[in-house]
């Protein structure tokens, strides 16, 4: 599919558990699949303009909206006490997806706290799906909620750009972004995230559903060892794992990019001509 073929994408708008959730689709003629995106801490889904191309490309029609406080959707900004109303809001996006394409199969990629989200949408959800992908997911533990809730105040929080990628540029329009949160962590999110891990945990593995994990073994944001300890509770006999020496935190936006979804495409691949 040529890049002139793709539609332009489209705006789409949900009532979610604490308000109004934005979303965008971008669609092709005759798609094979869906593709329904879970963005990262603090982000949007205009931020995967590139990633929703090449899924196109691949005969996806791609979904996602913003979280609650996040992007476009209503709420007060990054405050998310409670993942369990986020996950049921991204059923809603799988639906409103479904709808659009009877029949088809769902793919489910989540990056970071979208990650996390997507783990925990796949332990109560997996029928709904063919398959899922989580790229850098907070699973386990994070560093970033254990040094910051023992503090009687939350110190300034901000991402680091320079995490992200090692292309400088990513870092710079992620800094630029007014959709993007650039302040700090609010204490009942970091309490949601630490007890989001423990109830995904607690919840054990996701059987026989297939599902990918990739991880930047450079990635210093939501560092591979906690993850992926994380990941050892989640997993069944048909999770597949691939890391990527010298990646950060945002593989889908590294150097190396191409690979990582190639990586991804080839899965999912897989997973629908069994």
């Amino acid at each position: 599919m040529s890049s002139d073929a793709r539609s332009t994408p489209t705006e789409f708008s949900l009532a979610g558990h604490g308000g109004t959730l934005a979303g965008r689709a971008w669609t092709r003629p005759d798609p094979r699949w869906i593709a329904v995106l879970s963005h990262g801490y603090g982000e949007h889904v205009g931020r995967y303009d590139w990633v929703a191309a090449r899924l196109n490309d691949a005969g996806a029609a791609v979904y996602a909206a913003d979280h609650l406080g996040h992007g476009r959707s209503d709420g007060q900004r990054v405050l998310i006490s409670d993942f369990e109303p986020v996950v049921e809001d991204l059923d809603l996006v799988v639906q409103h997806a479904a709808s659009q394409h009877a029949g088809l199969p769902i793919v489910l990629i989540g990056h970071s706290m979208g990650g996390l989200i997507a783990a925990r949408y796949t332990q109560l959800h997996a029928s709904s799906l063919a398959a899922t992908v989580l790229s850098g997911p907070v699973l386990g533990s994070w560093a970033t909620v254990d040094e910051l809730l023992p503090l009687d105040e939350i110190p300034p929080t901000p991402i680091d750009p320079g995490t992200l990628s090692r292309d400088p540029a990513v870092g710079e329009a992620y800094a630029a972004d007014p959709l993007v949160w650039h302040g700090d962590f609010a204490r009942p999110t970091l309490e949601g995230l630490q007890q989001a891990m423990r109830t995904i945990e607690e919840a054990g593995g996701v059987g026989e559903h297939p599902m990918l994990y990739l991880h930047g073994e450079a990635d210093r944001l939501v560092p591979l060892p906690a993850s992926w300890e994380g990941l050892q509770s989640l997993r069944g006999p048909r999770t597949f794992v691939k890391t990527y020496p010298g990646a950060q935190h945002e593989i889908l936006n590294e150097t190396n990019r191409d690979e990582v979804i190639a990586d991804v495409i080839g899965f999912v691949e897989g997973v629908l001509t069994v």
